[in-house]
Parts: structure tokens; C-alpha cells; sequence
């Protein structure tokens, strides 16, 4: 029986992975659930699965989680700190799927003590990527991705050297509006930026989708975990979701990994590393499929894959300064403020203000965070 912990239970990736723990019991006991705010359901999960520990990032939120692990002998804890101490318990795996910079103390903290780190976090690559696999280097950590094209990349890569890698190709859905005309993404309303044509994920994820820069932040956390330098990095539209991602080597083959659009998939590859484990999703059927179809994006109306593509060649902070302005242009655009097609050239204009230096420790990615997000939000106010 192994440990698991699992930072963000509540989210869509926590419940994706505590439905395979739940099919799986005999195999996992579980010590530490966290979430943000969502004290009920974390009290309900953390019952069920009879967790060491429930954690809730926002502390306001405890009082109601201790009434609800109320006579259940769960140790209940709240606040920023909390969320790394639990992290740190040593679980053997740790799924991190905290959304945003509130996950990179916490990763971190599971990262140190060098277990199994079944990474969901985006920003623990793209806005501290050195950082990050320094630790994990220093620490012997593993390192296994969540996100489907990513996991892909990993499985297709398993037992090959890198050396003969010519290409590693992430494939992108699209959006929803990978079909519409310029005049339609320009009139583009947070309702059909937010409906997806593949895939159920949150808000801030799905407008990141339809603008692509979702790609191009996996653009840059493919450049940190498959050291295979820039130029041999590519991305492709690919409208059925069905390859998540293809590695093309020396001889001419290329291998792709194929599976329905359903994050368990991609979870279990992680949990059951290195070997394989049974999930309720069901088989491809590729008859009824019929066309798998490809083309290369288009960078003149989703411009976010170049902008991503030019911060991870400038290196240093320049993705984190990209993923903060980004999200405060989602949050603005989500909240009606600004136009879809101003989301890019507000990131744009905040890494145009320029860079911080580059950041050595956490502390310093977490300060260019902060500081791009202040600019941001000065430069909406402005418009």
C-alpha cells in the first residue's frame, strides 16, 4: 500500500485522481487533502477516504472544516503554511494541482522531500522552471506530468534516448474558435470562449484554450521537463483530440499516444508509474472516429504560441511575467472589461515594461509574479 496526497482534492484534477484511488483502495492510503475554500466537500472527501489531514487554504475557512471533521479524528489546518506542511508529510505520491503561484510552496515542499510528484501545477514549470528542476535534481525527486499532452510526451518517450529525439510535437484542440473568422473572434463573448468543444475544464483554462495560450504555457513546461532544446519544439492543431501528443526520432518514426479526452487517462499513467492500472474510461473506437485531421496553427490570429514561444527564449522571468499577465487579462476579459482579442496584447504590453531578473529562489519568482500582476492591473485601469 502507498501514500498519496493530494493538493487541490476538490478541483477537477483532485476528483479525477480520487475516483481512481476510490476504484483502487487496497492500493493507496491517503494522507493529506487541501483546498482553497471549499471546507464541506474537503471534510466530505477527507471522511470518506479517512485522510491524516484536511487542509484549506483559505484560513477564514477552517472553523467551518473543523465542524465538519467534527468526532472523525482528522487533523484539520488551514492557511498558506498549512498547505506546505502537508505537502511535506512525505507522502510516496503527490499529485499538485493547486491552481496558480498558491502551488509553488507547497510543490515545492513535496518536491524536497523527495517522493513522487505527480505534477498538474502549470506554474511550477512555466513561471519557475529552473528553480524547479534544480530541486527536483537536488532532492531525487520524480518528476511525472499530469497534463495529457505532456504525459503523452512522457510515455512516448519511455525507454529511448533522447538524443534521438528529432521532434516532439504537442498537439493543441484548437478552441472553440478554430474555425471562426477574425470578425467572430474579435465579437467573441467569455460564454463561447468558455464552451469547449472537447474537453469540461474551468473558466480561466478553457478561455486560455480558445486563445491558445494554454499551448503555449505547455510549450514551456515541455522545454523544461524534455530537455531537447527549443528548436526541436513544435506545435499542432489537432480539432479531434484524440493524438495528445507524438514524438518523431532520428529514423523517421515517430510515436504517438492516442486516448480518449478524459483526465483520468493521463492521471493513472502518473499514479501506476511504471506500470499500468485500470480506469472506467471508455476505449477508443477510431472506426467510429473515422478522420483524424492536422494543420499548423495560426499565429497571426492566435498569436499567444509566438508570444510564448519568444518568453521561453528570453528565459529568466519572462514566462512568469507572461502567465501572471495572463491571468489578470483572463479575470478582465471573464468579467466583461475587456475584449477577447486584448488578451494577448495586454501581455504583450506588461512584458514590454520590461523584466525582472532572474530569479534564483522561489521567493524571487514569487516577487516577479507579483509584480507583473501589479503592472497589469495598472495597465487595465490606464485602458
Amino acid at each position: 500500500m502507498r501514500t498519496i496526497s493530494v493538493l487541490g482534492a476538490t478541483g477537477s484534477i483532485g476528483t479525477s485522481t480520487l475516483d481512481l484511488v476510490r476504484r483502487h483502495r487496497d492500493e493507496w492510503r491517503v494522507a493529506a487533502l487541501t483546498a482553497h475554500g471549499n471546507a464541506r466537500e474537503l471534510a466530505r472527501l477527507a471522511r470518506e477516504f479517512g485522510a491524516e489531514v484536511a487542509v484549506v487554504g483559505d484560513e477564514a475557512c477552517l472553523p467551518d472544516l473543523r465542524e465538519a471533521l467534527s468526532g472523525s479524528g482528522i487533523e484539520a489546518a488551514g492557511g498558506a503554511q498549512a498547505l506546505v506542511e502537508a505537502a511535506a508529510r512525505g507522502a510516496d505520491v503527490t499529485v499538485a494541482a493547486i491552481v496558480g503561484c498558491a502551488g509553488l510552496a507547497p510543490t515545492m515542499a513535496a518536491i524536497e522531500q523527495g517522493g513522487t510528484i505527480a505534477l498538474a501545477n502549470k506554474e511550477a514549470l512555466v513561471s519557475a522552471g529552473e528553480v524547479m528542476t534544480a530541486a527536483v535534481a537536488k532532492h531525487g525527486a520524480t518528476l511525472l506530468p499530469v497534463d495529457s499532452e505532456h504525459n503523452a510526451i512522457f510515455q512516448c518517450l519511455h525507454g529511448q534516448d533522447m538524443a534521438d529525439v528529432r521532434w516532439i510535437t504537442l498537439t493543441a484542440s484548437g478552441g472553440p474558435f478554430r474555425d471562426a473568422s477574425r470578425a467572430e473572434i474579435e465579437a467573441a463573448t467569455p460564454s463561447q470562449a468558455v464552451a469547449h468543444p472537447n474537453w469540461s475544464m474551468g473558466a480561466k483554462i478553457s478561455v486560455d484554450s480558445a486563445t491558445m495560450m494554454n499551448k503555449g504555457l505547455e510549450f514551456i513546461e515541455a522545454f523544461h521537463l524534455f530537455p531537447v532544446g527549443l528548436d526541436r519544439l513544435r506545435i499542432i492543431v489537432h480539432p479531434q483530440s484524440v493524438v495528445h501528443s507524438m514524438v518523431e526520432y532520428r529514423d523517421g518514426s515517430t510515436l504517438a499516444q492516442l486516448g480518449p479526452s478524459d483526465m483520468r487517462v493521463p492521471i493513472a499513467s502518473a499514479l501506476a508509474w511504471p506500470r499500468r492500472m485500470d480506469t472506467p474510461c471508455e476505449p477508443l473506437d477510431l472506426a467510429k472516429i473515422g478522420t483524424l485531421t492536422f494543420r499548423a496553427p495560426d499565429e497571426e490570429l492566435f498569436p499567444a504560441t509566438r508570444v510564448a514561444r519568444e518568453c521561453a527564449q528570453a528565459g529568466g522571468a519572462a514566462p512568469a511575467v507572461l502567465n501572471a499577465a495572463n491571468e489578470v487579462a483572463v479575470a478582465a476579459f471573464l468579467a466583461g472589461k475587456i475584449g477577447f482579442t486584448r488578451i494577448v496584447p495586454q501581455c504583450e504590453d506588461v512584458l514590454a515594461r520590461g523584466i525582472p531578473p532572474v530569479p534564483a529562489t522561489l521567493e524571487d519568482v514569487i516577487a516577479a509574479d507579483a509584480e507583473a500582476r501589479r503592472r497589469a492591473t495598472e495597465r487595465l485601469e490606464r485602458a
